[in-house]
């Protein structure tokens, strides 16, 4: 079984991002990535911004999200 099957926890989570980890605010099973809209399992989770809290998929998503928000892109 994988994180987006049916389980105990379906559907997306609502997280509060932090520093250095992450506070479960709604159990859920995943979140979605702010920039390209894909599904992230909670335990593949690595990449997010406190200040906007927004999740990314990856680091190239992140670091893409980056140079929007700074204005070098």
């Amino acid at each position: 079984m994988d994180a987006f099957t049916s389980g105990s926890l379906p559907g997306e989570a609502k997280l509060r991002y932090l520093d250095a980890d992450f506070e479960v605010i709604k159990p859920g099973r995943f979140v979605t990535c702010a920039v390209s809209k894909r599904k992230i399992a909670l335990e593949d989770l690595r990449y997010w911004n406190v200040d906007n809290q927004e999740a990314y998929f990856d680091a190239e998503t992140a670091l893409k999200r980056w140079k929007q928000l700074t204005g070098r892109e």
